[in-house]
């Protein structure tokens, strides 16, 4: 891309005006194979290639497990993780401390240093599950929480389109219902194998058969697409899910520059944000690089 180099230098103006010496071995970067991952791999590569690291991108390494199982063995030295998922990892899903986004932070923060691995700052973007509603029926009836929707659904008025997870999973449907009084008929379901929530949230917005609320991800792109209203959660019934850099703590001790770099970019990374940019990706087609890159040298105008 031709502005690359233009891009690069604007990006550091909102760096930190050190630089490291070179590694004697690149900073080796991971990602799980979806979009969020793409882009947030691509964001802390390039941050750390402006720091002067010489960086070895592993993005779209695989799914959870792999991408984990990677950084544990030393294999690579940081990858964008969620606060929730920790819950999973230690067995301690059921722990309520998981569903208050300072109190997962500080969990996660101190179960994984038991592993050898540091928690940087996390975004302020909770990429927990969540229900959208197709836009015209939520500004007809006022629905915009999970307490408008429990009404909705004893009025007889919801078709969810959702992932087979999402339906039986203690901690996704039913975690909602137990919080929220209500019960959704398997009847007023339509449950799908993956967990793909472009399909889910077209299948709402469009009202594909009959659908008009679809199961989503909180800082999903697709929702900045289309005419969706997404039901907040003010009793806390989900897990949350904020993302941050990890980083072995071997890593960190060697070059302590990249806490204050990453933590500087993550801040800004708000809910919004990170739903726009997921939707250059998704919706427009544009590269996680190149979304990144842009991304930063806007960035750069701002103290």
């Amino acid at each position: 891309m031709s502005r690359r180099g233009i891009l690069a230098a604007m990006a550091g103006a909102m760096l930190p005006t050190f630089r490291s010496a070179e590694p004697a071995r690149p900073i080796v970067i991971g990602s799980k194979s979806d979009t969020e991952g793409a882009l947030l791999g691509n964001l802390i590569s390039a941050v750390l290639e402006r720091l002067g690291f010489t960086v070895e991108r592993r993005l779209g390494l695989g799914p959870t497990l792999i991408v984990r199982s990677a950084l544990l063995a030393g294999e690579i030295d940081l990858y964008p993780e969620y606060t929730g998922n920790v819950a999973f990892f230690t067995g301690t899903e059921t722990d309520p401390g998981w569903k208050s986004s300072e109190s997962a932070y500080d969990l996660a923060l101190r179960l994984d240093a038991a592993r050898g691995l540091v928690w940087l700052r996390r975004a302020p973007a909770n990429n927990t599950w969540l229900v959208a509603v197709q836009g015209r029926l939520a500004r007809e009836r006022g629905l915009a929480t999970m307490l408008d929707f429990a009404g909705a659904v004893r009025a007889d008025l919801i078709r969810l389109a959702a992932s087979t997870e999402f339906v039986e999973s203690p901690a996704a449907l039913p975690s909602f219902e137990a919080a929220y009084g209500f019960t959704l008929p398997l009847s007023r379901i339509i449950s799908l194998p993956s967990g793909d929530t472009a399909v889910t949230a077209r299948a709402a917005a469009e009202g594909i058969s009959g659908v008009n609320a679809g199961m989503v991800y909180g800082t999903d792109g697709a929702l900045a697409a289309l005419d969706l209203a997404v039901m907040s959660d003010p009793k806390g019934a989900q897990i949350v899910y904020e993302p941050a850099p990890v980083i072995r703590a071997a890593t960190l001790e060697r070059h302590p520059e990249i806490r204050s770099a990453l933590d500087h970019v993550f801040a800004r990374l708000d809910a919004d944000t990170l739903r726009r940019l997921n939707a250059a990706i998704t919706v427009e087609g544009r590269t996680a690089a190149a979304v990144s890159g842009e991304w930063l040298a806007g960035e750069a105008s701002h103290p």
